[in-house]
C-alpha cells in the first residue's frame, strides 16, 4: 500500500446546451442522441435539448448563455471575474454545479467556493465586495432610519424645522442607492431565479425590498404630481406613507447575514488548510556528489536523497534511508504518540521529526504525497449528499412558492380585514412574510454539517469519502473484520520452516521463497525476508500462477513447485503425509502454515506468524462497548484464526473463506437485518467492501481495498474506526439541530409575521420587515455556527 487513493482525475463533461462543466458522477440529468450520452446541469437545460437535440449537436451550435438554471454564473458585480488557470468553481448545496470562474450558483444564488482547497487561502472577491456594499449600507441607511423614526421624537424637532416633503426626499435620495446598487446582486440572483424557475431565498429577498421600495417611490411621486390623492389617514403630515427606511435597513441587514455566512464558510477548510500546510515549502537535498542544499519542494522528483534534520517537518512521503528517530504522526493519524522509524520505515510528508536526524529517499511527491491525496479525498466527499438531505430537497423545492402563497393571502386578508389604513398594514406584513423565510438556512442545514465533519476527520486519521458512509456509519450494529492488515499487523514474519527428512529447511525455504518473489502477498514478503535473511540463493521462477484464496504454483530450477493451503494441495492430488500433525502443532501457535511441494511431493511446511496489533485489543473492546458485533474473517485455517479470535474476545469467526465468500457472508448478515460494516486491507477484501452498508479500508492496504471503501483509516488502526463512529453520531446529530432549527424557524416566523398574533396582542404582535429581514439573516448564520461545533467535537 503506497498511498490511499488514486489520483485519476473527476471525470467531467460539457452541458451542451448552456456550456456548464458537469460532474459525471453527481449529474443527475442526462439524455442520448444519436448513441451518444449527454449530461446536464439541469432539468431545464435537458428539457430544452430534448426537444430539438438536432440544434444543440450541430457543429457550429454554441452553448446558450445559460448555467444549470439558463443563465451563466457571474460575479457578484456581474462581470467574471479573473481565477487561477485551472481553478474550478461549485457551489456547496449543489454539487453538479462547475465553474471556471468565481460568482454565484444559478440554483440557489449561494457564492461559488474553489472546488480543491489550497494551503494559502486565497482572497474572498465575494465577501470582500459583500463587505464594501455593507459598510456603504450602513452609512446611507443609518440617517435614513433616523430620518424615518424622527416622528417619534418628543417635540418633533424635525418636522417644525423643514417640510416633511423634505424629510421624505432624503430618505428616498439616500435609500435608492443602498437598494439599487448595494442590492443589485440580489436583485440579479431573484431575476434569474424567476426567468429559469428556480425558486430560492434570493427570490423572496428581492420581491420584499424590490415592493417596498416601488410602492415608496410611487406614492411619493403620486403625492408629488396629485397631493389630493394622498389617503386621509395621512393628511395630516402633508405626505403619504412611504417604506424607505424598510428597503434602506432589509438591504443592510441582508448584506450583515450575507458577509456573517461567507466568513462562516470559510472557516469550514480550514481543517484542510492546516493539513496542508504542514508540508515545509523547501526541502534539503543531498547532490549526487555529495553536497547539500535547499531546494523549492516544487523542485523534488522521486528519488531524491532528502535530510530531514531534528525538529524539522518531513518534505514527501519517502522511505528511511539512513538514521532513526521517532515522528510524530499525530496530525496525519490522531495518534499522539510519536512512531519510531529507522532503516526502511515509511514516512509521510508534513509530519515532524523528533530528535533524530534521518535521510529519507522521495517516493511520493505533489499531488502523490498523502496529504494531497487526503485533501482530494475529503474534497470529494464535502460535495457528496448524505441520504438525510433528500427530506430538505423535496421541502426546498416548494419552500418558495408556498411563501409566496402566503403572502398573497396575508396581504388580500388583511387588506380586506384588517384595520385602517388597511394597504399599508396588507402591504406591510407580506414584505415581512416574505422576508423572514429562509430557504438557505433549510438547504444549508445538511451540507455545511458534512463540510466540516469530513474535514475534521482528515485531521484524526478518518477519511470519508462520501456523506453517505458517515451517515450510515452512526447506524452499524455489525462490525465484519478481515484479520490480516486488519486486526493484525499485516507484516507477518517468518517463525517456522519444517523440512521432511530428504530435505533441508533451507531447500525448503529457498524454493518457497523463489516462488514468492513475484508476489505481492504480504505473507510472500515475509517469506523472502526470511530466506533474504539466512543469505539464501533466491532461483527466478517461471509459469507463475497465483489460485486466489488457495496459493501459487510455478517451475523453480526446472522443478514443478507448489505452495499453500490443504485446499492446494487437494486442487493438486498432492497427499500431506506425516507433515499433517506438525501444521496442526503450528496453528495451534497462531501461525498461517503453508504447504511446500516439489514434484507432486509434500517436502516441507512454512509456518508465518503476523503478531496482533497492539492497539487492536483496545479499540475492540470499545466498539463493543459501542453496541457492536464483532465478525471475524480470514481466509485462513479455522485453528490458526480461532487462536486470534481467542486473544481478542472475538466469538465469531469465519475462517477459510474465499473473497466471494466474504460478499456472501456479508449479504447474509443483511438479509438478517443487520446493518453490516466491513473493515479489510486486501484486494481480495473488495467486492465485501462495496457490498457493505459502510465499507473501511486500512489505509496501509491496497488502492483496490481503499477505492471499494466508503471511509479510509489512514495508520490502518482501529481506534480510529471509534473516532469514526463518534464523529458520525455527533454530525448526524448536528445536522437534525440543524434541520429542526430550521424548519421550527420558518414554522413559526412565517405566522407571526403574517399577523396570527394580532387577534391577541394587537399591534404589538405585528412583525416589521425589518425586524423579519434579521432573522432572516441570522437563520443561515445559526446553521453555520452550530455545523462549526463539530470542530470541537470529542471523538477520543
Amino acid at each position: 500500500m503506497d498511498h490511499p487513493t488514486s489520483t485519476e482525475p473527476t471525470a467531467t463533461a460539457t452541458d451542451p446546451v448552456c456550456g456548464m462543466t458537469v460532474d459525471i458522477a453527481t449529474a443527475k440529468h442526462r439524455a442520448t442522441h444519436g448513441g451518444t450520452a449527454f449530461h446536464f446541469c439541469s432539468a431545464r437545460c435537458r428539457e430544452r435539448f430534448v426537444a430539438d437535440p438536432v440544434a444543440f449537436t450541430r457543429p457550429a451550435a454554441a452553448p446558450s448563455a445559460c448555467c444549470a438554471h439558463g443563465h451563466a454564473p457571474a460575479s457578484p458585480t456581474g462581470a467574471p471575474a479573473a481565477s487561477a488557470p485551472g481553478t474550478q468553481w461549485t457551489c456547496p448545496m449543489h454539487p453538479e454545479v462547475l465553474t471556471d470562474q468565481p460568482g454565484s450558483c444559478p440554483v440557489c444564488g449561494m457564492a461559488l467556493e474553489p472546488k480543491v482547497i489550497t494551503a494559502d487561502e486565497q482572497p474572498n472577491e465575494e465577501l470582500a465586495d459583500m463587505t464594501r456594499r455593507l459598510w456603504i449600507s450602513v452609512a446611507l441607511s443609518t440617517p435614513v432610519l433616523l430620518l424615518a423614526m424622527s416622528a417619534m421624537w418628543p417635540g418633533q424637532p424635525l418636522q417644525h424645522a423643514v417640510s416633511p416633503w423634505w424629510l421624505v426626499g432624503v430618505q428616498a435620495l439616500l435609500s435608492t442607492p443602498v437598494v439599487l446598487w448595494a442590492g443589485a446582486p440580489f436583485f440579479a440572483r431573484g431575476w434569474a431565479s424567476i426567468v429559469h424557475r428556480s425558486p430560492n431565498m434570493f427570490t423572496l429577498i428581492s420581491l420584499g425590498i424590490g415592493v417596498a421600495w416601488l410602492f415608496s417611490v410611487g406614492a411619493l411621486l403620486i403625492g408629488w404630481l396629485s397631493p389630493a390623492s394622498i389617503p386621509d389617514a395621512y393628511r395630516e403630515h402633508g405626505v403619504p406613507a412611504v417604506y424607505f427606511e424598510a428597503a434602506a435597513m432589509i438591504t443592510t441587514l441582508v448584506l450583515v447575514g450575507q458577509v456573517l455566512e461567507l466568513r462562516a464558510r470559510s472557516q469550514t477548510g480550514r481543517a484542510l488548510r492546516a493539513l496542508l500546510g504542514l508540508a515545509p515549502k523547501e526541502a534539503r537535498r543531498i547532490e549526487p556528489g555529495g553536497d547539500e542544499r535547499d531546494v523549492p519542494l516544487a523542485e523534488v522528483v522521486v528519488g531524491d536523497r532528502l535530510r530531514v534534520r531534528p525538529g524539522e517537518r518531513i518534505p514527501v512521503d519517502g522511505k528511511v534511508i539512513e538514521g532513526a528517530s521517532a515522528v510524530d504522526e499525530s496530525m496525519i493519524s490522531g495518534e499522539p504518540m510519536p512512531v519510531e522509524k529507522t532503516v526502511d520505515a515509511a514516512v509521510i510528508g508534513g509530519t515532524l521529526n523528533g530528535t533524530g536526524g534521518l535521510v529519507i529517499a522521495a517516493e511520493r511527491v505533489g499531488a502523490d504525497a498523502m496529504l494531497a491525496q487526503i485533501v482530494a479525498m475529503v474534497g470529494e466527499a464535502q460535495r457528496s449528499r448524505a441520504p438525510i438531505q433528500q427530506l430538505a430537497d423535496r421541502l426546498s423545492r416548494w419552500f418558495v412558492p408556498s411563501v409566496v402563497l402566503v403572502a398573497v393571502v396575508t396581504f388580500v386578508a388583511w387588506f380586506v380585514l384588517g384595520p385602517e389604513p388597511r394597504l399599508t398594514y396588507a402591504l406591510v406584513n407580506a414584505i415581512a412574510v416574505v422576508i423572514i423565510a429562509c430557504p438557505c438556512a433549510l438547504g444549508l442545514a445538511t451540507p455545511i454539517s458534512i463540510v466540516v465533519a469530513t474535514g475534521r476527520g482528515a485531521g484524526t486519521g478518518v477519511l470519508v469519502k462520501n456523506a453517505e458512509s458517515l451517515q450510515r456509519l452512526s447506524e452499524v450494529d455489525v462490525l465484519v473484520v478481515d484479520k490480516t492488515g486488519t486486526l493484525t499487523e499485516g507484516r507477518p514474519v517468518l517463525a517456522t520452516v519444517h523440512a521432511v527428512a530428504e530435505s533441508t529447511e533451507d531447500e525448503v525455504l529457498a524454493f518457497a521463497a523463489a516462488l514468492e518473489r513475484g508476489s505481492e502477498h504480504p505473507l510472500a514478503a515475509a517469506i523472502v525476508h526470511g530466506a533474504q535473511g539466512r543469505r539464501l540463493q533466491i532461483g527466478a521462477a517461471q509459469d507463475f500462477r497465483s489460485i486466489t484464496g488457495e496459493g501459487v504454483l510455478g517451475r523453480v530450477d526446472g522443478r514443478e513447485v507448489a505452495l499453500g493451503n490443504a485446499r492446494l494441495l487437494a486442487r493438486e492430488k498432492v497427499a500431506q503425509g506425516d507433515l499433517a500433525g506438525r501444521a496442526d502443532e503450528l496453528r495451534a501457535e497462531g501461525q498461517t502454515v503453508m504447504w511446500l511441494a516439489l514434484d507432486g511431493r509434500a517436502v516441507g511446511l512454512i509456518g508465518v506468524a503476523d503478531p496482533i496489533k497492539a492497539t487492536t485489543e483496545a479499540a475492540l473492546a470499545e466498539l463493543r462497548a459501542d453496541g457492536l458485533e464483532i465478525v471475524m474473517l480470514t481466509g485462513d485455517h479455522r485453528a490458526t484464526a480461532t487462536i486470534v479470535a481467542q486473544r481478542l474476545g472475538i466469538t465469531r469467526v469465519e475462517a477459510e473463506v474465499l473473497p466471494q465468500d466474504k460478499q456472501r457472508i456479508v449479504e447474509a448478515l443483511q438479509r438478517e437485518g443487520r446493518v453490516v460494516a466491513m473493515a479489510g486491507d486486501g484486494i481480495n477484501d473488495g467486492p465485501a467492501l462495496a457490498r457493505a452498508d459502510v465499507g473501511i479500508a486500512m489505509g496501509t492496504g491496497t488502492d483496490v481495498a481503499i477505492e471499494s471503501a466508503g471511509i479510509t483509516l489512514v495508520k490502518g488502526d482501529l481506534r480510529a474506526l471509534v473516532r469514526a463512529r463518534r464523529l458520525s453520531r455527533a454530525t448526524m446529530r448536528n445536522i437534525r439541530q440543524n434541520l429542526a432549527f430550521a424548519f421550527g424557524y420558518n414554522a413559526l416566523g412565517v405566522p407571526i409575521a403574517a399577523g396570527v398574533l394580532f387577534p391577541v396582542l394587537g399591534f404589538s404582535g405585528l412583525l416589521s420587515p425589518m425586524l423579519a429581514s434579521a432573522a432572516m439573516s441570522l437563520s443561515s448564520v445559526s446553521v453555520i455556527g452550530n455545523a462549526l461545533r463539530l470542530h470541537r467535537a470529542r471523538l477520543s
